[in-house]
């Protein structure tokens, strides 16, 4: 079992740039020892078997099929441009 002691902990918050009083570097050590000891049980559970996951929740896309449709009619939209030749809209040239 790995013990994280109170210097660890003044020394990691003095390493992040955190203020730490003596009393809470007793509390954060025992509690990150907790954790610490925690992992490690984890570590003895055989993971032999099972099958590496990206996402703990299986997530689909939801998406429709794609089908074209005439949102606007042509001539309508073409009425609402300054200029336009050929049912095409006229822009000014870039380059």
């Amino acid at each position: 079992m790995t013990k994280f002691t109170q210097d660890d902990v003044r020394y990691y918050a003095n390493f992040a740039r955190i203020a730490v009083s003596d009393q809470d570097t007793e509390l954060f050590s025992t509690i990150i020892s907790e954790l610490v000891e925690f992992a490690e049980e984890l570590q003895e559970v055989d993971t032999t078997d099972i099958e590496p996951m990206t996402h703990p929740l299986q997530l689909f896309n939801v998406l429709r099929e794609d089908h074209p449709e005439d949102i606007l009619d042509r001539d309508d939209m073409l009425k609402s441009v300054k200029e336009h030749e050929n049912g095409m809209i006229k822009v000014p040239n870039i380059l």
